[in-house]
């Protein structure tokens, strides 16, 4: 997210890590040519459903990044996670751990910031129906892709924005995704965000919410990160996420 974007111009450094946790919002910056970037977590999300309480649990959400190219970075994702669902509390019913489709994608490196203009990356993944059990296994291959923005707006301080669209697995319904976070380095080491995100399916209602958090650079290829958030619009109650961002070679 736009904070390691901050220290790394703050210190002057192409090669600083830059990650795409733990916000919603997608880096416009692609991974250096032969880095291998590891991030990974976990999160914890409440919502209710009536009177049914639903709770996901997110052991490990990874995403591993490979810069290719100068330009160009290959993309691999996955979660594993189960869902409860409560009734004043009793568990009513719960699934057993499950690993979600395989995320396969790309960032392509577009522009660089320049003269007022900002930075820009174009991302685009296949979520692959055939890497997970039958029991789950969704019909149709979920698709997404979205536009990166990044404006700096100071020596700490930037502004980062996507647009882009989803189609979920098993849903032909189009969702038009948008993100907006705005980053600030409190310190070299230590970074804050707030943002604004959301989807507006074609034939649903929009859903629109926000979340903020906190990086902790224990050293130029590692990161830690907390963050927590909820819902504007009727949805989610509670989002709790910490997870940790590391790159080899150092």
């Amino acid at each position: 997210m736009s904070v390691g974007v901050l220290i790394a111009q703050e210190n002057d450094n192409s090669l600083q890590m830059v990650t795409d946790r733990p916000d919603a919002t997608e880096s416009s910056s692609v991974v250096p040519k032969g880095f291998l970037q590891v991030e990974t977590g976990g999160f914890y999300e409440s919502y209710k459903n009536g009177v049914i309480k639903n709770e996901h649990f997110v052991y490990n959400t990874t995403l591993v990044r490979y810069g290719l190219f100068d330009n160009l970075e290959l993309r691999l994702g996955w979660d594993l996670g189960k869902v409860k669902n409560k009734l004043n509390d009793n568990v009513v019913s719960s699934n057993l751990s499950e690993f979600s489709p395989l995320l396969f994608g790309i960032k392509v490196a577009i522009a660089e910031e320049k003269n007022g203009m900002p930075e820009i990356g174009l991302i685009g993944h296949l979520f692959l129906p055939f890497t997970v059990s039958k029991s789950i296994r969704p019909e149709t291959t979920g698709v997404d892709f979205r536009f990166a923005f990044s404006h700096t707006l100071s020596k700490k301080s930037s502004m980062s924005y996507n647009l882009g669209a989803q189609w979920e697995d098993d849903s032909p319904e189009a969702a038009y995704v948008y993100t907006v976070a705005y980053g600030y380095g409190f310190t070299n080491k230590f970074g804050g965000f707030l943002e604004l995100y959301g989807n507006l399916p074609d034939n649903s209602s929009a859903n629109h919410l926000w979340d903020a958090g906190i990086t902790y650079l224990v050293k130029p290829n590692l990161q830690l990160d907390a963050s927590f958030g909820s819902s504007i619009t009727e949805g989610q109650d509670i989002l709790l996420s910490a997870g940790i961002c590391f790159r080899l070679p150092n």
